[in-house]
């Protein structure tokens, strides 16, 4: 099987669970917003943005490592098995230590939910080794399944504890630790980790191995809480929970974008990885770059065109304020996607600390283009300092990697041809008038059409091949 179907096949597995999941996730919005308060929802958010900065420090990023190293260890058995064992053992040991800090502070902590800060946060760290293994060892199928079980499970007790118990912010947090719990019972049995797992196969060499992989991607990890989440936390000390709520569901989404290209990413990881030595390495870098660009571009042009009917139909009015918030996440979302796709150079080559080098000169931007605008245009200053950074990341991946590695090629007509339409799209969008509306939504179709109009003349063709 060559590179592209090998590609295509490993991306169709992963987005068979994920979206599943996430579309689930995503129509239960308008019963979350609809029973919890803005207040009560930006509560719930901060503690999963607080979960997500303790969980890279309390991992080290290990499981990154233990994914790399496995890729190149699939056929040898000792090897695979000391990969996992060391990884395993370190992430437990890492979960025992960290519980036993919160223990130690949480007399400190006055907070009614304090504790699903260590449950919620262990949970994750011992589900995100495990799904790690899995698409380490080339069982993207398993990785899929617990995607959706995990998903499947926080849903329904979400339901469950909101509509009939009542649990309201305890409920939405209960809800994923449960799926956290479920998928990592999945995992284990399926997987067989107690076959694979044994202390006698943990090293100190592998370790060493894992953590000198691993350690550089715990910077760039915060830089991109920086990017996701820090926002909120600013948003939440100087304008209120009730703010960071709205801001929270702006970032629903654009979320969408990333949540696709998470999808793709996960199986273009891979994929560089095991050519990343081929000869012609950079055709085919640039060749995938540059049409899986343009799919995301039309995404977020056709995002924003249909927002004003999707608006209406999945969020509460009292949410209101968020519609003008979102065109500005979904084109920093675009740039991120730009940023994912040249980031993965860094990985294939075992260069981690590039990573974590060019991801916190952004982090730093976007909290001081934040708090200067902060003060002068409220909420919009969240958005508009991820834009800015983003946009510096993309400009700055690209020139490092072109230099170091290969270089990155772009068609300068249809990048200018993107900023027009996106110059276009947006004057529509904030016009909000209904033949406004509509011309946006034409214009971001026909823009989609051709954009990508020679990825689709190559598909058509090979199931034209394959079907008739």
């Amino acid at each position: 099987m060559n590179r592209g179907r090998d590609l295509a096949k490993n991306t169709i597995i992963i987005a068979i669970g994920t979206i599943c999941t996430k579309l689930l996730t995503f129509l239960l919005l308008p019963l979350y917003t609809s029973i919890l308060t803005t207040e009560e929802y930006g509560i719930v958010d901060l503690f999963m943005t607080i979960v997500s900065l303790a969980v890279p420090i309390m991992s080290l990023q290990i499981e990154q490592g233990v994914f790399r190293f496995l890729i190149d260890s699939r056929k040898e058995e000792k090897k695979k098995r000391e990969v996992i064992s060391t990884g395993i053992l370190f992430t437990v040991a890492s979960a025992f230590v960290y519980l036993l800090i919160f223990l130690a502070v949480s007399p400190f902590i006055h907070n009614e939910y304090k504790y699903f800060l260590a449950t919620n946060a262990v949970a994750c760290v011992l589900s995100t080794m495990l799904l790690q293994i899995s698409r380490g060892i080339g069982e993207n199928k398993e990785y899929s399944a617990a995607g959706i079980i995990t998903a499947v499970v926080t849903i329904a007790c979400n339901v469950l504890f909101l509509v009939s118990i009542h649990l309201r912010v305890d409920g939405m947090l209960l809800g994923t630790l449960a799926g956290y719990l479920v998928g990592i019972v999945y995992l284990f049995l399926r997987l067989k980790i107690y076959k694979l797992f044994s202390v006698h196969y943990c090293t100190k060499k592998t370790l060493k191995r894992l953590i000198r992989y691993s350690v550089p991607l715990v910077p760039n990890q915060l830089s991109w809480w920086v990017f996701n989440t820090s926002d909120r936390v600013i948003v939440s000390l100087m304008l209120g929970l009730a703010s960071n709520g709205v801001l929270s569901v702006s970032y629903k989404f654009s979320s969408i974008i990333i949540i696709i290209y998470n999808i793709f990413h996960m199986s273009w990881t891979e994929s560089v990885a095991l050519h990343i030595n081929d000869g012609d390495i950079e055709k085919y870098f640039n060749n995938v770059f540059n049409k899986i660009l343009y799919v995301f571009v039309s995404l977020g042009f056709c995002t924003i065109a249909f927002m004003p009917i999707i608006f209406k139909i999945l969020v509460n009015d009292n949410y209101t304020d968020a519609y003008y918030l979102i065109p500005i996440p979904i084109l920093a979302a675009v740039f991120q996607v730009v940023v994912g796709l040249i980031s993965v150079v860094y990985i294939a080559k075992n260069n981690t600390k590039a990573i974590a080098n060019t991801s916190i000169i952004s982090a730093i931007i976007n909290i001081v283009v934040h708090l200067l605008l902060i003060r002068w245009i409220g909420l919009y200053a969240a958005v508009v300092s991820t834009l800015a950074s983003y946009l510096v990341f993309a400009i700055y991946r690209t020139h490092d990697v072109s230099k170091k590695y290969f270089k990155i090629r772009y068609d300068a007509r249809k990048v200018f041809l993107i900023a027009v339409l996106g110059a276009g799209i947006l004057v529509c969008y904030y016009n909000k008038s209904i033949y406004m509306s509509i011309a946006m939504m034409v214009l971001s179709v026909a823009s989609a059409i051709y954009l990508n109009a020679g990825s689709m003349k190559q598909i058509y063709k090979k199931l034209r091949r394959k079907y008739v």
